[in-house]
């Protein structure tokens, strides 16, 4: 039997943040950066080693510590712990339960409602310990706007609405017109639904305190660490680093968009950057031109954008739909911190034109992991089932990374399912073509999507072809009565 079949070789090119730090990680790391977690260099040898430092992974770790006090855990991290996702993202921690069409497709309406009460628990439960480690100004629940922009995203959610309804449950508070413009801070807001339970974040504080937590807890945490290899040793699982390696009993690779560079995994994915931008502090002028600070806002539209204010008074905005990863590679271009800044900005100011002068003090942006499904899964790898892959939190992972930290741990531990349906469990898979072709129609269709909004935004009929290819979209996925999978 070839020795190869069980060898999976991961990136070699530096994981690293090419641009500028995310606002959130300047905010928190200062000049010059901290060294809080050194490289791992020689052998070592550990129950549990855990492939990347950003939430899932570190999340996972604590629960592990937990749940077995006596299991010896490693992270290691390619750049420094909340350096991807979880430091550069938008800063919202949200629930399930604006992905319920998908939960109840997959899982069912009874195990749909199973998983998005313990999304919504995995919220509160950042806030907790944001305030037992002393950041609780990291954490405002403020609640959720799911907003509609224009006309045509006017009714978005009902279709989730009246499926959450039939189940007994009321996350969603309708509103007048009135309130939501209210809320809002904006007249271009034509109606929405609130949901309560959702949260704004200083991400990359609450990454790098939950690091610091994990080290306390009797975890080994390793930076500048990057993941070469995966080899099956034995009933070991060896990890190859640039400098030494791991001997592992189980691994959980929890890496993000950075996975997809496994053919298993990427089959399930498709990578595209976020972008966004902070302006500059605007003080009294946001409150009376912004949102209510704290309360998170996205719209109906696709290429969603959505918005803040922080407590110190920058407004903070992004839109989704920006670089397409060619072969699902997270090369440079995602990490450019102003390809899209002028684009986002227009966006900005249809929302909120008051701010037309509002300085753009910082922009970045970062890879997101879109699953096929519209939900994250968890699977082991078919020739490596002794390393459990976490991916697909599909530009949604703040809050329900601690979930996922739950449910991994469980699966480690237990050696089990962690009571998950099999379609969690399963990589999603879609008829997508070959390399050029995915890149090239990929961005077709995202080039129809931008077309066939910006129509909607200015009331117009989107031209037939764009609707076909937007159609195409192979993450737009709409709930079909009967089509869930028990």
């Amino acid at each position: 039997m070839n020795p190869e079949r069980f060898r999976v070789e991961l990136p070699r090119g530096a994981v690293r943040t090419h641009g500028s730090r995310s606002l959130w990680l300047q905010q928190e790391l200062g000049q010059p950066e901290p060294s809080e977690h050194q490289p791992l260099a020689g052998e070592r040898t550990t129950d549990v080693c855990i492939i990347g430092g950003g939430f899932a992974g570190l999340w996972t770790a604590l629960e592990l510590r937990r749940r077995a006090p006596g299991t010896t855990v490693t992270v290691i991290e390619a750049d420094i712990c909340g350096a991807g996702a979880s430091g550069r993202n938008g800063g919202f921690a949200l629930t399930w339960w604006a992905h319920f069409e998908h939960l109840v497709a997959l899982c069912g309406a009874e195990q749909a409602v199973v998983l998005a009460r313990r999304a919504e628990q995995a919220v509160r439960s950042i806030g907790e310990f944001c305030r037992d480690r002393g950041i609780a100004d990291a954490f405002h629940m403020e609640g959720w706007m799911w907003a509609a922009t224009n006309g045509t995203q006017v009714g978005e959610w009902e279709t989730t609405m009246r499926l959450i309804d039939a189940c007994g449950e009321r996350p969603y508070e309708r509103l007048s017109r009135a309130e939501v413009v209210e809320l809002t801070g904006s007249a271009q807001h034509l109606d929405g639904v609130y949901e309560r339970t959702s949260a704004t974040v200083q991400p990359a504080r609450i990454a790098r305190e939950l690091a610091r937590a994990v080290k306390e807890a009797g975890v080994d945490v390793y930076e500048h660490t990057q993941a070469r290899a995966l080899e099956q040793d034995g009933k070991r699982t060896k990890v190859t680093v640039p400098d030494g390696s791991i001997s592992a009993g189980q691994v959980v690779l929890a890496a993000g968009a950075w996975a997809a560079r496994i053919p298993e995994i990427g089959a399930g994915l498709v990578v595209v950057a976020s972008d966004i931008i902070a302006t500059e502090r605007l003080g009294d002028r946001l409150a009376q031109a912004g949102p209510r600070p704290g309360l998170c806002i996205s719209d109906g539209r696709r290429l969603v954008n959505y918005y803040h204010a922080t407590a110190d008074g920058r407004m903070i905005f992004g839109k989704g739909g920006g670089t397409l990863g060619y072969g699902n590679r997270v090369s440079a271009a995602f990490d450019h911190p102003g390809r899209r800044a002028n684009g986002v900005r227009a966006q900005l100011l249809r929302t909120y034109p008051g701010l037309w002068d509002a300085g753009v003090a910082e922009r970045w942006s970062g890879p997101v992991d879109y699953s096929l499904s519209g939900l994250p899964f968890f699977v082991r790898l078919r020739e490596l089932p002794g390393v459990l892959v976490c991916a697909g939190f599909s530009g949604d992972g703040v809050g329900p990374s601690r979930l996922a930290g739950e449910l991994l741990s469980e699966m480690v531990c237990d050696g089990g399912t962690a009571g998950l349906p099999v379609a969690l469990r399963t990589v999603p898979r879609r008829a997508l073509p070959p390399e050029p072709i995915r890149y090239l129609g990929g961005r077709l269709v995202r080039a129809a999507i931008a077309r066939k909004e910006h129509s909607e935004d200015h009331g117009l009929r989107p031209r037939a072809v764009d609707r076909t290819l937007a159609a195409l979209d192979p993450t737009g996925y709409r709930y079909k009565p009967g089509a869930s999978e028990r």
